[in-house]
């Protein structure tokens, strides 16, 4: 066992993800953010059977599954006429084939979870108001500098510190993340005021020119989550802005009165506009390697961000369990096993919102007559590559 922890830089689910599959290894392991206090800022995420497979292998499955809600759908609406697309069914038939649930959870309520299983872990510390800011490194392991001055060594250190991560920063390079020009406006309201013929356990996409609107509901369903999203070619990013209705409104006049109807329940209406950046293949200098969106951001399309993290933390505790002599080879081959598939999800995130979330006119009729039709299996098939798939695949020989 080693004498010095594994550092790492960022508190969110990334980082404490990573915390817990390390800690179940027996690593001992420090966690910095540079918040005053550990929290996540946004509102639903939804979660695909490959979360679940990270929960359970992190230790807090149990806990996860009380805060979810179970969805009945997938469903894809055409916010244009305001009729079906597609229903992919979340029964017991879809549980059987991808072995977990779909479900979706207040962001803050998983944050929690991963945060509780932390400080219950003897192998782990927290530390706040603790900004990692660059790294030296030697043979020996990993010297962190935090941003009020104070350094800590350790044997290897994980930037999981999100989109402008500075370790990412000085191991890559690559200056900051591309603005994607697409705007989303979140809001969460009580359950009492979303529209009752779209209160459907579901979570539902409407996709419409240059624009969709996405709705579910939350934290046992006393709330919906509301996520109205246009191609308006912004070009700044911006991080949870408020704004009000009238701006979100106007982008919105094009689609059914029938969905548009959600947009006027927001009263705390807030901004992001999108960014990512191209997928890489080096997330790794010796003993520093990348993890979630420090290593590989994509666009909200897929919903699988979180879930690509959480896959990315049981795949790199269980590479270094693999290689405790030699860590820097366990981190070579955690970034082997999953450059490849996370650069898909980023790659194919901007596809989906080009092919299906914002196509018009013919283009949206050509995605229409495929999309329906598809069965459940071809559905299935579809996206077993996604959610039939986990951190351990491949590698659990």
């Amino acid at each position: 066992m080693t004498t010095k922890p594994i550092l790492i830089a960022g508190g969110g689910i990334g980082g404490l993800s990573a915390a817990l599959g390390l800690a179940g290894k027996g690593f001992d392991v420090v966690v910095f953010e540079k918040a005053s206090k550990f929290g996540e800022i946004g509102a639903g995420i939804q979660l695909g059977p490959n979360a679940f497979h990270a929960f359970d292998y992190l230790g807090v499955g149990d806990w996860a599954r009380e805060k979810a809600v179970y969805v009945d759908y997938l469903r894809l609406m055409d916010a244009v006429d305001g009729e079906l697309i597609l229903d992919i069914p979340l029964d017991a038939a879809f549980r059987e084939r991808f072995g977990n649930p779909y479900a979706v959870v207040h962001r803050g309520d998983l944050h929690g979870v991963l945060l509780k299983g932390c400080e219950e872990s003897p192998h782990i510390k927290l530390q706040v108001s603790s900004e990692v800011v660059s790294y030296q490194q030697d043979g020996a392991g990993v010297r962190v500098q935090l941003a009020n001055g104070k350094t800590h060594d350790g044997v290897a250190l994980i930037g999981a510190d999100g989109l402008r991560s500075h370790v990412r920063a000085q191991l890559v390079g690559d200056g900051a993340p591309r603005v994607s020009g697409h705007s989303t406006f979140r809001a969460v309201i009580p359950t009492e005021k979303m529209p009752e013929d779209l209160r459907w356990n579901a979570a539902a996409l409407w996709a419409g020119p240059k624009c969709h609107i996405v709705h579910y509901p939350l934290s046992g369903w006393k709330y919906f989550n509301l996520v109205v999203t246009t191609h308006d070619d912004a070009p700044e990013a911006v991080t949870g802005q408020p704004v009000a209705r009238d701006e979100v409104r106007r982008h919105f006049t094009h689609i059914s009165e029938k969905i548009r109807r959600v947009i006027e329940t927001g009263d705390d209406w807030k901004l992001w506009v999108l960014c990512d950046r191209d997928p890489i293949d080096t997330w790794v200098e010796g003993h520093v390697a990348l993890l979630g969106d420090a290593a590989h951001p994509t666009l909200q399309y897929y919903a699988q961000g979180a879930c690509m993290a959480l896959e990315d933390s049981v795949c790199l505790s269980h590479l270094l369990d693999r290689h405790r002599d030699d860590l820097h080879a366990g981190l070579v081959a955690y970034q082997e096993a999953r450059v490849v598939r996370t650069a898909r999800v980023q790659l194919g995130s901007r596809a989906i919102g080009d092919h299906v979330n914002h196509p018009e006119g013919v283009h949206a009729r050509v995605r229409n007559e495929i999309l329906r039709s598809y069965s459940v299996e071809d559905c299935y098939d579809r996206i077993d590559w996604l959610y039939g798939h986990h951190g351990l695949s491949g590698l659990e020989g």
